[in-house]
């Protein structure tokens, strides 16, 4: 586990870097591949599974967590490898028959994620 923080606490810096160096496309597939089956392609918490799940997948275009996002730039990389919600994703997609294959997450992966996410984010309402 202390192994782990340390690499988080290493990831957070690369996902506040300069979107010079993200790739929106692969942050966009990404999410699309990965987080939209709950997310919705509007980061709204619209996306099939968002009911199905308990509790429901959020809303990640609301004030309240914008300001997280501000306050904490690495809110999006630290719950990609963190997983926050323990087994929820893995189980609300197994209880629906959702197969994600498993993904080996490159830091531009994240960076590129982080970046497509954050630029929607901040672009809604």
């Amino acid at each position: 586990m202390k192994t782990l923080l340390l690499a988080l606490l290493a990831l957070v810096p690369l996902a506040q870097a300069s979107t010079a160096f993200a790739d929106n496309a692969n942050g966009q597939k990404l999410y699309s591949q990965r987080c939209a089956v709950c997310h919705g392609a509007d980061i709204k918490g619209t996306g099939p599974l968002a009911g199905k799940s308990n509790p429901p997948t959020p809303d990640l275009t609301t004030s309240a967590f914008k300001q997280r996002l501000n306050e904490y730039p690495g809110v999006i990389v630290s719950s990609v490898i963190l997983r926050p919600n323990g087994n929820l994703i893995p189980r609300t997609l197994r209880e629906n028959g959702v197969k994600i294959p498993p993904h080996a997450w490159s830091v531009q992966d994240l960076r590129d994620l982080h970046s497509y996410m954050s630029g929607v984010i901040a672009r809604s309402r």
